[in-house]
């Protein structure tokens, strides 16, 4: 079994898919010298490596949160392709994990490999560690740690045994919507694709950060030791020293619910100590590979839209009930919003048109 390091502290985080109704923040009639914008140079929405960022001061939003999501047009929200996204049935529901073949494509490929052979079909959740991450796999693997030999499920035709570490990417050409704010783990930070994304433009490259509801890769000591087939998502505070470590595969757009509030595992790094503590995985497929009628229809709001970046001047810029207003975010609290995709634009979709119709 391949484990993640032990975080000796972690604080609370806030939770990956909360959309409080935030109330309409109070703008005054100046914004104060403090509230300033960092907007790095851009071409064609690309981030240039090495670019300096010019200062400027915003206004506070007008609008919440809630109204600015709820009032979005249409073509502000990508529809998630069913490729890409993992359906994983456990006895209490269903959790939606979104890959992300940009960031990590040979993982990603092994994954849906595993998924289409059923490979995960009646394993289990192996490890709960409060506060950290919930980890699933095939109990019976070896134990590296324990340097005991197990007898692990064989791997489902397609599926490799190994595969290169993919803890980065080129940052050159990559849409970063980057965030006004620093980011205390990376010289720049923003989101693509709607997944939040630390960057180092004097390194020339990028990563998918550790934040609440991300889906990484277990691995041993060898930095190529990952395969896909041991996942673990982030249940607590951001652990972002995880950053370049591990590879990153994609992050629970919903049900995290199912995968947080499970039983602590009480053995050493959240394991649990006897097999009957486990919590089976009924199935894990893709969302591609399900009858029509069973298939979810997912939207994410993209983040690179007007609409995004008033919401994260809302989410920076708090009013009505909050005292303080942090005038700050970053990216593992500026999570983008998932919806389901609204029923009348499937109708308006699959309206047959009229033989006199101009196509």
């Amino acid at each position: 079994m391949k484990t993640l390091p032990l975080m000796a502290t972690l604080a609370l985080a806030f939770p990956l898919l909360a959309q409080a109704a935030d109330p309409a923040p109070a703008a005054p009639a100046t914004a104060p010298a403090s509230e300033v914008k960092a907007t790095p140079a851009t071409e064609s929405g690309k981030v240039k490596a090495g670019a300096k960022a010019a200062v400027r001061p915003t206004a506070k939003p007008a609008r919440g949160s809630a109204d600015i999501i709820a009032t979005a047009p249409a073509a502000d929200w990508r529809d998630v392709d069913p490729d890409n996204l993992l359906v994983m049935t456990l006895p209490k529901g269903q959790a939606f994990i979104e890959l992300a073949p940009r960031f990590a494509p040979a993982h990603v490929d092994n994954i849906r490999a595993l998924a289409r052979g059923g490979y995960w079909d009646g394993l289990a959740i192996v490890r709960v560690q409060d506060n950290f991450v919930t980890q699933w796999g095939d109990p019976d693997a070896d134990d590296e740690d324990a340097g005991i030999k197990g007898k692990a499920r064989p791997f489902p035709t397609g599926a490799k045994s190994h595969l290169p570490a993919e803890f980065s990417i080129p940052l050159k050409g990559l849409p970063l919507s980057v965030l006004p704010d620093v980011d205390g783990w990376a010289p720049r930070a923003g989101h693509v694709d709607g997944f939040p994304v630390a960057a180092d433009p004097k390194a020339g490259k990028a990563w998918l950060a550790h934040c609440y509801g991300t889906v990484g890769a277990g691995r041993g000591n060898a930095v190529d030791s990952s395969t896909g087939a041991e996942l673990y998502t982030v249940i607590g505070h951001a652990p972002r020293g995880l950053d370049l470590n591990i590879t990153v595969v994609g992050r629970v757009l919903k049900g995290m619910e199912f995968l947080s509030s499970l039983p602590r595992g009480g053995g050493a790094m959240g394991f649990y100590d006897k097999p009957e503590q486990r919590l089976g995985i009924e199935k894990i497929a893709l969302a591609s590979a399900l009858p029509a009628d069973q298939r979810p229809a997912l939207q994410v709001l993209r983040t690179d839209t007007a609409t995004w970046k008033e919401l994260l001047q809302a989410r920076r810029h708090r009013g009505g009930w909050f005292v303080h207003s942090p005038d700050h975010t970053e990216i593992c609290s500026a999570s983008a919003p998932v919806r389901a995709k609204p029923v009348e634009q499937d109708v308006k979709l699959n309206e047959p048109k009229s033989p006199d119709t101009k196509r």
